[in-house]
C-alpha cells in the first residue's frame, strides 16, 4: 500500500494595503470582542446553572419521570442553549465581516 503524498502549497500569503490591513484589524478586533462575550455567556451558563440550583433547593425536589428536574436541567438544558450561542456568535461574525466598515 502506498502512501498518498500531500502537495506543497507554493504559493505566497495575499499582501493586504494598508487599507485593507486596517480594515483586517478593525474586524478582528471586533469578532474577538464578540468572540468575549460568547464565553462569558457560556461560563454564566455553566457556572451559574449549577451556583443557581444549589442557592434554591426548592428547584431539586420537583421530579419528573423519577429524576430530579436539577439533573434534567444540568444534563439537557446546556445543549440547545450552546447550540443557540454559537447560531447567535455566528451571525454576528458574518455581519461584521459584511458591514462596510467594522467597529472600532
Amino acid at each position: 500500500m502506498s502512501k498518498a503524498r500531500r502537495g506543497v502549497v507554493s504559493s505566497p500569503p495575499p499582501r493586504l494595503s494598508a487599507t485593507e490591513r486596517d480594515r483586517a484589524e478593525r474586524l478582528r478586533r471586533a469578532q474577538l470582542r464578540l468572540a468575549l462575550v460568547g464565553l462569558a455567556g457560556l461560563a454564566l451558563l455553566l457556572v451559574g446553572l449549577p451556583i443557581l440550583l444549589d442557592a434554591v433547593p426548592e428547584l431539586i425536589r420537583p421530579r419528573l419521570f423519577g429524576l430530579p428536574v436539577s439533573w434534567l436541567a444540568v444534563a439537557v438544558l446546556p445543549y440547545p442553549a450552546l447550540a443557540l450561542l454559537a447560531w447567535r456568535q455566528l451571525r454576528r461574525a458574518e455581519r461584521l465581516e459584511r458591514a462596510d466598515e467594522p467597529p472600532e
